[in-house]
């Protein structure tokens, strides 16, 4: 597997997760897996029990006129029967965040401003997909399939089947490309042609082939070599037959011109790493178990809550407001990055009417992201009037996060779009109902049965849905805990990694090229 992101290493999203659970699930069955990703500069490989290996040689990384080379070093480390290996570069090691630059980045250089991506996103992902294939072919190893997680690590299938150093050791080698995020802004295009043929060495032919809108994409470049799937069954139908699909710039359309077969599965998750019936291992102050409707620990998770917020937040986390001990009352929570993507404009919109509404509603959001956004909440959480009712902590940690899930009872996901979600299914596990904008992979989401679903993109309704929530949580008790219980129940017999892996082999077994070297796809697609 290639990742630029691995839960417990380095996180930005959806993908640290999937990479992670999913190696994790294969490895139990007795596959093979290494995983292979940066060693970003906030990382102590050591202290990560990581070793330098033997293994250190020069990358190509060519521009335009200038012929040039980077080094690399490559750690290892055995992770729950996974191997994941660390490319060491100085591309990444001047590097404090994954995709982009932090708050102390952008304070001592002015040009780079704080949630901006990388200058160098570009050379910084080529340079992963070069030094794995490298890895490969020193260590002599060679892979029945390379899963490439998202536009990052989306060259390598072209890479491997049009560069002439590579093809005939990897011409056993299929390759599976997930999208999980087709949104435009996150294929990592490249709108100047010569410098995308001079960094990859791909021929200039397929390059220019492979243009959406003007720019080089490596989702398109990808998709004539391998096995391609989203992360979510209905996301990939949004992308081949509706108009959502103008948010990629129109790729899911022009995959289904080409004759790709763009397929769906739906992330699942470990339910055992989000278990509130163990709470020392959860780190929190009570458990309980909404599969069993026993909740008699989400009232003491929630007090623990309140009175951490009275006291002080954790380290890198800014709070703003803070929450009265209210017990009884409900709890609403969100946890995600500050964007339009993810609905804060919606949700802000929303809470400027439920909050002045409902004096007993009480709301806690976690998360970073867009400045503006983030001074809107503030503001929002500065209002006399909502004081010691809306708590604002900006920035993450895992800790709190997972304190916030067991405290909550709604879970507010008002996505724009979503390719799949993950963190409403986190909720669930921890009896907090989600609320979801019924779009891409949040229709896993039943209105009425495991959480509140609403259709129209807006923020009335929105605060529809929340209202219709809150109705059933101070009428229907009895509906709130069998909503939990089935909720937990779907997880467990549809959402499980174990469960979820059985596709994934699926399309490994359609990626294996047979011995004529042809996938079981690639005579029918053409660039």
């Amino acid at each position: 597997m290639l990742t630029r992101e691995y839960d417990g290493l380095a996180g930005a999203g959806g993908v640290k997760d999937v990479s992670r659970q999913l190696a994790e699930a294969l490895a139990r069955r007795g596959k093979k897996v290494s995983v292979i990703m940066p060693l970003y500069g906030f990382m102590d490989p050591k202290a990560l029990s990581f070793r330098l290996t033997e293994l250190g040689f020069d990358v190509d990384m060519n521009y335009v006129g200038n012929d040039r080379r980077e080094s690399v070093r490559i750690w290892k480390a055995r992770l729950n029967k996974v191997t994941v290996l660390f490319v060491d570069a100085q591309r990444y090691r001047e590097k404090r965040g994954i995709y982009t630059y932090s708050a102390e980045e952008a304070s001592e250089n002015p040009g780079h401003r704080q949630g901006a991506s990388h200058y160098d996103y570009f050379a910084m992902n080529v340079l992963l997909q070069k030094a794995a294939i490298g890895v490969m072919i020193l260590s002599g190893e060679k892979p029945d399939v390379i899963h490439c997680h998202d536009g990052h690590t989306a060259l390598v299938p072209a890479m491997i089947r049009e560069i002439e150093g590579y093809r005939h050791f990897f011409r056993h080698t299929g390759c599976v490309v997930t999208i999980h995020n087709a949104g435009w802004g996150y294929h990592q295009e490249v709108a100047d042609l010569p410098f995308v043929e001079a960094l990859t060495g791909l021929p200039a032919r397929i390059v220019r082939a492979n243009q959406l809108e003007g720019k080089f994409d490596p989702f398109l470049a990808a998709s004539a070599y391998c096995v391609m799937n989203t992360v979510s069954e209905n996301y990939a139908r949004e992308l081949r037959e509706t108009d959502d699909d103008r948010l990629t710039g129109w790729l899911g359309h022009q995959l289904l011109l080409r004759g790709v077969v763009l397929q769906g599965v739906t992330n699942g998750i470990d339910p055992i790493r989000f278990d509130p019936s163990r709470p020392q291992k959860m780190g929190l102050a009570a458990g309980f178990s909404p599969a069993e409707e026993d909740l008699s620990g989400k009232a003491i998770c929630r007090k623990d809550l309140v009175d951490e917020l009275l006291d002080r937040c954790p380290s890198g986390v800014v709070q703003t407001g803070w929450l009265d001990t209210a017990p009884g009352q409900p709890l609403l929570t969100f946890i995600g990055r500050f964007s339009e993507q993810k609905g804060m404009d919606k949700l802000i919109g929303a809470l400027e009417i439920l909050l002045p509404m409902d004096e007993l509603v009480q709301v806690v959001i976690l998360g970073s992201g867009s400045v503006e956004i983030e001074h809107a909440l503030v503001a929002l959480a500065e209002d006399q009037r909502f004081q010691g009712r809306i708590c604002l902590l900006r920035g993450y940690d895992q800790a709190l996060a997972l304190r916030i899930y067991a405290a909550g009872d709604f879970f507010l996901v008002p996505s724009q779009y979503e390719p799949c979600g993950l963190t409403d299914l986190i909720a669930q596990l921890f009896g907090n109902l989600p609320i979801v904008h019924h779009i891409g992979g949040l229709v896993k989401v039943v209105d009425g049965d495991t959480g509140f679903t609403y259709l129209e993109h807006s923020s009335v309704a929105l605060l529809d849905a929340m209202l219709k929530a809150l109705q059933v949580y101070r009428t229907d008790p009895g509906k709130m805990k069998a909503m939990r219980r089935a909720a937990v129940e779907k997880i467990l017999d549809r959402y499980s990694w174990d469960t979820v892996m059985e596709q994934y082999l699926a399309l490994y077994r359609q990626a294996m090229p047979d011995r004529t070297g042809q996938t079981k796809l690639s005579q029918t697609i053409s660039i």
